[in-house]
This record gives structure tokens, sequence and C-alpha cells, in this order.
């Protein structure tokens, strides 16, 4: 690719070409490791997540094995408003690609294969709890929603007031 072109892409997460998309709901895991792997496998054949019975935190524990190791977790629900989405490349139709997409270089685009609201993440040497980096992260949510929101006037004359400027 030439120097200074970038990649043009879209993302469609809509609905409207098929039915309902698969709902991936509980299904979906954060390993703390890297699989360098991409293809079919059997997963739930071989990874079996158990509830421990205990709550920490709030949270309640489950337990599996991943190639031999002791893996502790917790399944969260995404906050109000959020979802995730598993993307897949969109198969081009032929002929279809507007000639602006070639000259300022190659062309992504994605589309929604499923969704999901819960996710489990995992651990590898400790039991789940509420200060995790991965749920902490969560955090930066409200201060997104926060940054974004829109400022009334009630918002600034409170806000001139706390800072003594009547």
């Amino acid at each position: 690719m030439e120097e200074g072109k970038g990649t043009v892409g879209s993302i469609n997460l809509s609905q409207k070409d098929e039915e309902e998309k698969v709902n991936l709901s509980g299904q979906v895991h954060h390993l703390p490791c890297c699989i360098k792997f991409n293809g079919p496998c059997s997963v739930s054949h071989y990874f079996k997540p158990k509830p421990k019975g205990i709550e920490i935190d709030g949270l309640a524990v489950e337990e599996s094995h991943f190639r031999g190791r002791k893996l502790q977790g917790t399944t969260i629900s995404l906050p109000n408003g959020y979802s995730g989405f598993v993307l897949g490349k969109k198969k081009e139709i032929s002929g279809k690609r507007k000639a602006c997409d070639l000259s300022e270089g190659r062309s992504d685009n994605w589309e929604m294969k499923a969704k999901f609201d819960k996710l489990t993440y995992w651990n590898d040497d400790s039991p789940p709890s509420k200060d995790d980096p991965f749920l902490r992260s969560f955090h930066w949510f409200a201060v997104a929603e926060a940054l974004h929101k829109p400022v009334n006037s009630e918002d600034l004359a409170a806000a001139a007031v706390a800072l003594g400027k009547n």
C-alpha cells in the first residue's frame, strides 16, 4: 500500500438481511491467554465451566480447566445500552467496488454475525473480584457517558453556583 493511503471500511450491524442473528450471551469467554488458531473447534466438548457455589464481591465464581490449568471466572452482563458483536468479513459481490475505494487503499467491509449481552471472563491465578482490571475497565463506560452527555442551562447554572460565580 502506498504511503499516505489508508484503509476504507464499513461495519454493518443491521439485521434486515436475515432473520435474527445468533445470540451468544453466556457463551462468550475472555481467556487469560492467546490462542493462535482461527477455525472451527468443538470447544463445548472440552471446555465445561461449572459453578463453584461461592460468591466473592457479589460475583458468582465459576471454575474450569484449559490445557490443564485451573481457571476461575464469573459471568457478567454488559452495561445497559451496550451490546457485544461478533464481526465477520463481508463477502464482496465481484465488480461492485467503488473506484474511490480502490484509489484510497484497500477496502474492509464487516458485518454482524452474532451478538451478546453477557460474557464470562477468566483469571488463571486468582478468583474473580471487583478489583480485576477487566472488570474495572467497565467504569470507563460511565466516564464516556458523562463526557458525551449534552449540557443544559440548569447544569451550567449549578456549576456556576458550585464554583461561586453567580
